[in-house]
């Protein structure tokens, strides 16, 4: 990534002399986190940085649960890029994009991949949560790792189908997983069986009956190597939409993803680190997909070369007090718009002295308070307005994007379904 490529936030207006500023990449890996009410500029704000990376050969992802941010990204990636793209679509059903969670070539990684699946679980079905459900079904995911080609549509049926669950089990080869279920889960009582995996059935079908998620996680094969991701420098935007696949299926497709970037980044610690490559987050919505993980993914990304360059929502309130202070503990810039009264009470303390509680919550629409990291240290507080949505610069590529994606990366609904029902069908 080159040094001089930096990315441009906004201007400052110092007596009616405006000047333009930004941050270097150097800087973007210390994070980057954005709040403010809705309507005061976030969105534009994340366009322009993901455009600029798009233009500058930067690899990213960009998650966005609403689709209006992918869909003004889609137009600005040019045509040395097109083949550099995946476009994740779930609302595109007779294409669905494969993406298996469980499709994992690193042995050593097979209980972090069950750790990251349980914690997109447990983020979803927090009230219903309890230790039994926990350690059954990270015993289901275990097993189905060690079976290559196995998708979650496994998990329900691990529990239920004697016939199949023999064929998985004779195939463990790690003694003590072997040993959970030809002993202690056969042993289980048929009343306490029954009371264990009934929430995991109800849970987990809740989402494998929906055929737009059934659709890709039950796919074998994922067909985008994420660390080739990273390291070929790719973008991948996910176009999450909740009003298309429902804020569930969003925050469910998303978390799984955003762990598996994770655990691809990880599998950089064999790359000497000044050889790794750059690759940037942009995550609007952040508390739809930050597990009880993310504070991890905060702390020890940057090692991997994995910036969130830009992690946005509303109300810092949305999420968890532990997140809210991992975030504002490790984030090199802080930028604020508009904030309701709860937010600017924290937000103030995080600007103290230059900018009040009162000042934050009358900030004007595109008009932003923010803390910047400059050579590795953050600045002083300064106020600065940001900048109009970048023009289109050429004709968009996006139906030649789609068609490429669908080439590559999907498999027809037609051929999905009959595969998955061949597999419904073995006994």
């Amino acid at each position: 990534m080159d040094n001089e490529k930096i990315t441009i936030l906004g201007q400052t207006n110092y007596r009616n002399i405006k000047r333009r500023f930004g941050i270097r990449p150097a800087d973007r890996r210390r994070h980057t986190y954005i709040v403010g009410k809705t309507g005061m500029g976030k969105s534009t704000l994340l366009l322009n940085m993901i455009i600029q990376d798009i233009q500058n050969g930067n690899g990213l992802a960009v998650f966005d649960p609403h689709g209006d941010l992918i869909e003004k990204a889609l137009d600005h990636i040019p045509p040395k890029r097109i083949n550099e793209t995946i476009y994740f679509n779930p609302a595109d059903i007779d294409y669905p994009i494969a993406f298996n969670p469980l499709y994992h070539n690193d042995t050593s990684q097979r209980s972090l991949v069950a750790s990251g699946i349980i914690q997109v679980f447990k983020k979803i079905w927090p009230e219903s949560w309890g230790p039994r459900l926990e350690y059954v079904l990270r015993n289901a995911l275990l097993a189905l790792l060690e079976n290559q080609g196995q998708t979650l549509l496994g998990v329900s049926r691990m529990l239920v189908d004697e016939r199949f669950r023999g064929q998985i089990v004779r195939r463990i080869k790690d003694p003590i997983l072997r040993n959970f279920w030809e002993i202690e889960f056969e042993a289980y009582p048929k009343v306490f069986r029954t009371e264990t995996i009934s929430p995991i059935q109800n849970k987990v079908g809740q989402f494998l009956s929906n055929p737009i998620i059934r659709n890709i996680v039950g796919q074998t094969k994922t067909k985008f190597d994420l660390l080739n991701v990273i390291n070929s420098r790719k973008i991948l935007l996910l176009n999450l939409s909740k009003g298309k696949i429902g804020e569930d299926s969003s925050s469910l497709l998303g978390s799984l993803m955003l762990t598996q970037i994770y655990l691809a980044a990880l599998r950089q610690a064999k790359i000497p680190e000044p050889d790794r490559n750059e690759f940037l987050l942009v995550i609007d919505e952040l508390q739809l997909f930050a597990t009880d993980d993310f504070p991890s993914i905060l702390s020890e990304a940057r090692k991997y070369r994995l910036s969130i360059a830009g992690m946005a929502n509303q109300f810092i309130s949305q999420l968890p007090p532990g997140l809210i202070s991992a975030i504002l503990g490790n984030v090199g810039t802080l930028i604020s718009f508009a904030a309701g009264s709860e937010d600017a009470e924290i937000l103030a303390r995080e600007f103290y002295p230059s900018f009040t509680a009162s000042d934050i919550q009358n900030l004007p629409k595109h008009a932003i308070y923010l803390k910047l990291s400059i050579d590795g240290s953050t600045s002083r507080p300064f106020s600065a307005e940001t900048l109009p949505q970048f023009p289109l610069t050429r004709r968009s590529a996006r139906d030649k994007i789609v068609f490429q994606t669908q080439q590559r990366y999907t498999t027809p609904k037609e051929k999905v379904d009959a595969n998955i029902l061949k597999w419904h069908q073995l006994r």
